[in-house]
């Protein structure tokens, strides 16, 4: 087993001659598009996996990333994925694990190909790319970046595969930080709330079609009335976190997991009828 840092030795928060490689899942859009450009912008080599080859494409010629289409639940293409970025770049650091968005129902109306689905894209696509991953990050002392969701710490209505999965890539990130932090590897996860996406954008013509709301932006209005800062997060918010703990500036920093919820997360939810009455 490797030994830890020497305690109280300086970090450097900056890059060095050989630029450091992140490989980012579901990076054809939303924060995995928006988490490549960001790493790209701060010196990174950068590498995103999708199934969708086209949107994929896209990205990588706005970011300069490779593009290596795979998908990051099945083993050998997710083995295949890691070794075509290893190849490329001769190393790994980071890994971010985003590629998700599935189980959206409730409980009984969730048939067995329904679950299977959920956990496969928010569950499988973390665990099989990061132990694809992992003894490349051993030998850099890299880290791991698992986005979960607000629905990782709570449950929305009808979402019981969605929510199920985001709360157990918590327990993977903990146990990767558990596991791997003896080797130098650190792993945190994020739950952002609602983010510009077009998976979000969706859910909001949805809500607006369905509740008489006069259009997208009315219904990402009435989501975030009771958030704090009153709006949806941009991708690149996002974006910009799951940077920060991927980088030398956040090296002590494993198995947290952090809201990035424009303060959803502290408000007192029962309390909202003394605040609407104005009391």
């Amino acid at each position: 087993m490797e030994p830890n840092p020497i305690e109280g030795q300086p970090v450097s928060t900056t890059l060095g001659a050989e630029r450091p490689v992140a490989l980012v899942t579901g990076g054809g859009t939303g924060i995995g598009a928006a988490t490549a450009q960001r790493f790209a912008d701060a010196g990174w080599r950068v590498a995103i996996v999708g199934r969708r080859e086209g949107t994929l494409r896209r990205v990588a010629e706005q970011s300069g990333a490779l593009a290596v289409p795979a998908d990051a639940a099945e083993t050998g293409p997710a083995a295949d994925a890691v070794a075509t970025v290893r190849d490329t770049f001769g190393r790994l650091d980071a890994l971010v694990a985003n590629a998700g968005g599935h189980g959206f129902a409730r409980l009984t109306d969730t048939g067995d190909d329904e679950w299977a689905a959920s956990i496969r894209g928010n569950l499988d696509s973390a665990f099989v790319i990061a132990r694809s991953a992992m003894p490349e990050l051993v030998s850099t002392r890299g880290s791991v970046v698992v986005v979960s969701s607000l629905a990782g710490l709570a449950a929305g209505p009808s979402t019981v595969g969605y929510t199920t999965t985001k709360h157990a890539l918590i327990g993977l990130t903990r146990s990767i930080a558990r596991d791997y932090g003896a080797h130098g590897v650190r792993a945190n996860a994020v739950c952002p709330g609602w983010v510009r996406t077009p998976m979000a954008d969706s859910e909001m013509d949805e809500l607006a079609a369905a509740s008489g709301i006069a259009d997208r932006e009315a219904a990402y209005r009435t989501v975030t009335a009771d958030v704090p800062l009153r709006r949806p997060a941009s991708p690149s918010e996002i974006a910009e976190v799951i940077h920060f703990l991927a980088s030398p500036a956040a090296s002590y920093v494993t198995g947290a997991v952090l809201p990035i919820d424009g303060g959803a997360t502290s408000v007192d939810v029962p309390t909202l009828a003394f605040e609407r009455a104005g009391l």
